[in-house]
């Protein structure tokens, strides 16, 4: 049987470090490096109850995209939900490990997965990373086009059927009869990237989290360009603003990138170790809402 250690350097390789954000802290949390992993668990989130639900099934290992410790944290007592994680997992011998903005960024990682499986052919980083040692592109987010052109509502309802079901739902903004074929996503929170996607000349921006100034000055910006590019050039089909915004559960849209990790991990293994290791997906929903009103 592998070892913890022998398992981290394999994702590690996998979902290099040094790919993760300044602000980042991936990699493993919790486990003693030492012990047999049998078993590896994914979940986007290291809730409770899937720490839990990974101890029930036998996990040797929680591979979650979500950091457990995302800011300072000074205590890991049972007062707290935090210290509860970490007493279930060492109690139960169950070890942790993050991989977030390195797994953005890495090939097969967890843009890549969602741009795929939202159909993106010719597909490139949103912002690049410069990594003389990488095979193929890597960087955050993916920028690709469609086979056929959809109107916006067609593709947004597309978006949400490739997602697991959550209460929130998807939002769409932007003129939802207009043309969309050159698509950019980047999994999680993406509304501090607007200027590197209108420099993409995407038609329309997939991601999560956005928030009513920074989308609404986005639109307001796109509508702004595409009048002065109706005034230049004298034309109105210039006149739809783009990108169109389509906003996504956050936990959801990352939650594609286990489409590929799980097999992607296993394999690794086994080619790296010549050991094998069991993966099961975890695949609770742990958006935060429950509940979705329209009046």
């Amino acid at each position: 049987m592998p070892t913890l250690k022998q398992v981290v350097d394999v994702l590690e390789t996998l979902y290099p470090l040094r790919y993760a954000e300044d602000w980042d802290a991936p990699g493993l949390i919790v486990g003693t490096p030492h012990r047999p992993v049998t078993t590896i668990a994914f979940a986007a989130d290291p809730t409770i109850a899937v720490v839990k639900e990974a101890i029930r099934r036998g996990a040797d290992l929680l591979v979650c995209h979500h950091p457990l410790l995302f800011r300072a944290t000074h205590a890991v007592s049972g007062l707290d939900p935090h210290g509860v994680v970490v007493g279930e997992l060492y109690e139960h011998h169950c070890a942790l490990w993050v991989g977030h903005t390195n797994a953005d960024a890495a090939y097969r990682g967890v843009g890549q997965a969602a741009a795929d499986l939202f159909g993106l052919i010719n597909q490139q980083p949103l912002v690049p990373i410069h990594d003389p040692s990488a095979e193929h592109p890597v960087g955050l987010g993916r920028v690709g086009e469609l086979a056929e052109p959809l109107t916006l509502e067609a593709f947004a309802r597309h978006v949400a059927a490739v997602l697991p079901h959550t209460e929130l739902g998807v939002q769409v903004a932007g003129d939802v009869n207009a043309m969309v074929r050159r698509v950019a996503v980047l999994p999680g929170s993406g509304d501090s990237l607007f200027d590197e996607v209108r420099a993409s000349g995407a038609d329309v921006y997939v991601t999560s989290d956005l928030r009513h100034h920074p989308a609404t000055d986005a639109l307001e910006q796109a509508r702004c360009e595409a009048m002065l590019r109706a005034e230049t050039e004298n034309s109105t089909d210039c006149m739809v603003a783009r990108p169109a915004l389509i906003n996504t559960p956050h936990s959801a849209i990352e939650s594609l990138w286990f489409h590929y990790a799980l097999d992607d991990v296993a394999q690794a293994v086994e080619q790296t170790l010549g050991q094998t290791v069991a993966t099961t997906w975890i695949t609770m929903n742990t958006d935060p809402w429950a509940l979705s009103i329209h009046a």
